[in-house]
């Protein structure tokens, strides 16, 4: 799991309920079914009507990936690309065939099975690249859809807490629901600021920083498949492929070869 982003979600919750608790507040007077059903449900509207139902989808299938590590591990797929190019200088690309059945990453395997069939270079790299950028507008799809849901829930909540009010001011001659009317008015409000910062929009962020992740993942594959086409020396390869890792990991990468 991503301990950075369970621990982010439960302090941002735990923050704003625990300081309301500590001023005395009750949690009777922060949940209020009504000014939940308008915020959520009006936000949801908001958004269905907004965006099609291919980038609704999207948006369910990145979800889990916020708080999982990542797919790709730079540096398995980088030496698992390095032994590749070992192997095809040895015995020639064709021999490849059986290593890249076996392969999980569904990118990496298309792509060496496109190089084994005999791809001409040029053509592999725009059939990638083409597919990459694919991807990449399908992340930013997903993440668009919660930030479209923390553009909406504020505006909603102001709208729960104008209902609130209409409440209120039809009922002035009956102190007893005026109470009710109120809280409604300013629960609504921070229904729709609490869900908008402390969830829709760091959601949005997380899609987009982990898959700028994946499409660098895919952009060291792209240049591992066509190195080892161009019967690249696997070393070359290797310290090619390093330049796409983060700080850590190269050192990490580098200490590895020293040894």
């Amino acid at each position: 799991m991503d301990i950075f982003s369970l621990i982010g979600a439960a302090l941002g919750l735990f923050a704003v309920l625990g300081g309301a608790l500590l001023e005395g507040l009750g949690l009777n007077a922060i949940v209020q079914p009504t000014a939940f059903i308008i915020v959520m449900g009006g936000t949801a509207g908001a958004v269905l009507l907004s965006h099609p139902g291919n980038e609704l989808s999207d948006c369910v299938k990145y979800l889990p990936g916020v708080f999982l590590p990542p797919k790709e591990n730079m540096k398995e797929i980088i030496e698992s690309l390095v032994n590749l190019a070992l192997k095809a200088r040895k015995e020639g690309i064709l021999a490849l065939q059986g290593d890249i059945r076996d392969l999980s990453d569904p990118f990496l395997k298309k792509g060496l099975e496109l190089m084994t069939d005999g791809t001409d270079p040029d053509l592999l790299r725009d059939l990638l690249e083409t597919e990459l950028r694919m991807f990449e507008e399908e992340i930013g799809h997903s993440a668009k859809v919660f930030e479209s849901a923390g553009g909406f829930s504020p505006t909603v909540g102001i709208l729960g807490a104008v209902l609130g009010l209409i409440h209120v001011m039809e009922n002035l001659n009956d102190p007893a629901k005026l109470g009710s009317g109120i809280a409604v008015a300013f629960v609504a409000t921070v229904y729709g600021v609490g869900f908008a910062n402390l969830i829709a929009l760091p959601l949005a962020n997380k899609i987009k920083f982990k898959g700028k992740g994946s499409i660098l993942a895919r952009e060291m594959m792209i240049e591992g498949i066509l190195s080892i086409q161009a019967g690249e020396s696997p070393n070359f390869i290797r310290e090619k492929l390093k330049v796409f890792l983060s700080g850590k990991d190269a050192k990490e990468a580098q200490a590895e070869v020293a040894e």
